[in-house]
C-alpha cells in the first residue's frame, strides 16, 4: 500500500508528478475525497510532470477537460453529474476504454461503471493543510 502524507498544496502537487512517471496510456485513476482534500492540486501535479505548461482547472462545471500533455490526458469529474444513464448518453465508454490516461474526481459516485483495472486514489483531510493520500496501487509502492 501507498501512503503519504502532505502538509501544503505544493507538497500535494509535487506528489502527483512525481507519480506521474509511474502513469501510462490506458490507466484510469478513481480520485475520492471530500471538497477540498487535493483532487484536482494532485492533478495539477500530475500534468506537471507530464509536462503540461498550461493552466489546469477542475471540470466541475465542463465535466471533461482534455489536456494533451506528454500523454493525452482526459480529465472528468462526477461531482455535478453521477447519473450513470447521461454519462453513457455522453459517451463516456469511449473515454473509459480508450488509449488515453484517464483521471476521474468523484469515481465513487459511477463506480457501477468503472472499468476493473481502475486504479483509486483516496484523499482525506487531516488538518487544514494537512492531507493523506493512499492507494493499493502497487507501482506506487515502489
Amino acid at each position: 500500500m501507498f501512503e503519504k502524507i502532505v502538509n501544503s498544496q505544493e507538497e500535494c502537487q509535487l506528489l502527483g508528478k512525481t507519480l506521474s512517471s509511474k502513469l501510462q496510456s490506458g490507466n484510469i485513476l478513481s480520485l475520492i475525497g471530500n471538497l477540498g482534500s487535493g483532487k484536482t492540486t494532485f492533478v495539477k501535479g500530475i500534468l506537471r510532470g507530464l509536462n503540461y505548461q498550461h493552466g489546469v482547472t477542475s471540470p466541475t462545471f465542463t465535466l471533461i477537460n482534455e489536456y494533451d500533455a506528454d500523454l493525452k490526458v482526459i480529465h472528468i469529474d462526477f461531482y455535478r453529474e453521477n447519473d450513470i444513464k447521461r454519462w453513457k448518453e455522453i459517451g463516456i465508454d469511449e473515454y473509459l476504454y480508450s488509449n488515453n490516461l484517464v483521471i476521474i474526481e468523484w469515481g465513487n459516485m459511477i463506480n457501477a461503471i468503472l472499468p476493473d483495472n481502475t486504479i483509486t486514489i483516496y484523499f482525506e483531510h487531516i488538518e487544514l493543510n494537512k492531507r493523506k493520500v493512499y492507494s493499493d496501487y502497487e507501482p506506487f509502492s515502489n
